[in-house]
């Protein structure tokens, strides 16, 4: 199955799990992650990962859907842009691609990524997709999975239309 990018709100998203933008001490956070706790149940879902406890840079953690309509939410710590040269690519990827390694474990049929890093972590947008789209497609060239790369920043719609248009779900 394809990788689709789509424009919408990751909470709404009816697929087997959704991943999380996640800080490493997996506390509610801003934006998509501070959306994601609103929408699954604050406290159920605050309790789950006090109990996982941290979650490394690249690496990803699963915990229950709750309220949301994924059964799944996966957190996964985007990096820090610093420049480019900390090792951010690498580290990027490894979010995508552990993401849906535990996503394939637990045998999810469908995910929904937000665009990782590309918010406060402040990872350039452009980037950003080139690493999600890569790390993804490289994915599917072996696993049956849906992948939704789910946007809401205009400046990722934009040049996600313009570079990657054959993805945009019709």
């Amino acid at each position: 199955m394809p990788l689709k990018i789509i424009k919408g709100d990751i909470t709404r998203m009816k697929v087997d799990a959704v991943v999380n933008a996640a800080n490493s001490s997996l506390q509610r956070g801003g934006g998509v992650c501070g959306a994601i706790f609103a929408a699954a149940g604050e406290a159920e879902l605050q309790a789950e990962c006090n109990k996982i406890g941290r979650c490394a840079t690249g690496e990803a953690v699963i915990t229950g859907g709750y309220r949301l309509p994924a059964r799944y939410i996966i957190h996964t710590v985007g990096p820090v842009w610093q420049g480019g040269s900390k090792g951010e690519r690498e580290l990027l990827y490894r979010c995508y691609t552990n993401s849906l390694k535990l996503a394939k474990e637990k045998g999810c049929r469908s995910i929904a990524f937000p665009l990782i890093s590309a918010g406060i972590f402040g990872y350039p947008k452009k980037e950003a997709l080139e690493v999600a789209v890569s790390a993804i497609g490289e994915f599917l060239k072996n696993y049956d999975m849906e992948v939704y790369l789910v946007l809401l920043d205009e400046e990722a719609i934009n040049y996600s239309r313009e570079r990657f248009s054959d993805l945009w779900a019709k």
